[in-house]
């Protein structure tokens, strides 16, 4: 009788211990997605859209906060020094994960071990567009334009050492052209001065200048990917007219602190998968010029470290400093 009693004495705390081991619901509170940028821009529009379905499915708010600064340093220090318990996310961009630790000495944070990666977003093909009042329809005749006024043409981007930045740069130095650099905070301060005429080229997210361009407020010269943007057929690559072989794109996805538990990242993961999937979600992003695309934190990780190596390489090739 005695052992029978320890017996299931025994059960009833291993039984216990069992459910103590297991994760607590998530979310049960709402979730914080940090954009490390204004509002507006490519980061901050992809964002809203997952932050508006994820919020459907958890039954939880899930918020959109824009730290914007310092090329997406400040917002993505705030997310690594974040509790690692899945309230507060990143919604991280090609320039926050894999440009900035090739092109600046220093970060707040350790690139390498300050975020746990957990699913792409969404690729964002760029285009090349001036202000409508640029006497150029071409990109041949705004290489003309540039190379008869050196130095007296601006740009604007989304921060120095962004994806726009770099495909900026990859531009002028393919064309032999200069073009004075002007970076703001974020893609909708550069997207408003373009559009005020304040600046007269950008390099920015087909996801955030296809509404402008179809409105007749922006004239689209190119895109930087390797084929046409489905938003914008009509508009050719850089491959196809001045620059063979050009290919720059930027990408959207989110990431936690590192400490975040695994099963935890993984949950997420699977929820943004099927977020993803939706058919009003595909529709949205794909209609404003961006290609939705869940990975795996896996599959993520390796696209960070593959590009982080491949921009590394194209800073050094071509001497792209910050201005």
């Amino acid at each position: 009788m005695r052992r029978r009693v320890l017996a299931s004495a025994a059960v009833a705390l291993l039984a216990c211990g069992v459910a103590q081991a297991q994760p607590a619901a998530f979310p049960t509170r709402p979730v914080t997605l940090v954009v490390p940028f204004p509002p507006g821009g490519g980061t901050d529009t992809g964002a809203r859209i997952v932050a508006q379905k994820l919020a459907a499915k958890w039954g939880q708010p899930v918020l959109v906060e824009n730290r914007g600064g310092a090329a997406g340093q400040i917002g993505a220090d705030v997310v690594a020094k974040a509790r690692p318990d899945g309230y507060t996310l990143l919604v991280g961009n090609i320039g926050t994960q894999s440009i900035n630790p090739a092109l600046y000495k220093k970060l707040n944070y350790d690139p390498d071990s300050a975020f746990a990666p957990i699913s792409l977003i969404a690729e964002l093909p760029l285009a090349m567009m001036v202000n409508p009042q640029v006497p150029a329809r071409t990109p041949a005749e705004f290489i003309a334009l540039a190379k008869r006024q050196p130095g007296k043409l601006t740009y604007s981007s989304s921060g120095a050492g962004g994806g726009p930045h770099l495909a900026a740069e990859m531009f002028k130095e393919s064309t032999g052209t200069y073009i004075l650099h002007v970076p703001y905070r974020g893609g909708g301060p550069a997207i408003g001065d373009l559009l005020a005429g304040h600046v007269q080229l950008s390099f920015m997210t087909v996801l955030e200048a296809s509404g402008h361009v179809k409105a007749g407020k922006l004239r689209a010269l190119a895109v930087t990917s390797d084929k046409r943007v489905g938003a914008l057929p009509d508009v050719p690559t850089l491959a196809e007219t001045v620059i063979p072989g050009f290919n720059s794109i930027s990408w959207i996805g989110l990431l936690a602190p590192a400490a975040t538990p695994k099963e935890l990242v993984e949950k997420i993961a699977a929820d943004l998968r099927e977020v993803l999937a939706a058919d009003d979600v595909k529709g949205r992003l794909t209609e404003l010029g961006a290609i939705p695309m869940a990975m795996t934190p896996a599959q993520f990780g390796a696209l960070i470290d593959s590009d982080r190596k491949r921009y590394t390489r194209i800073i050094k090739e071509r001497g792209i400093t910050l201005d």
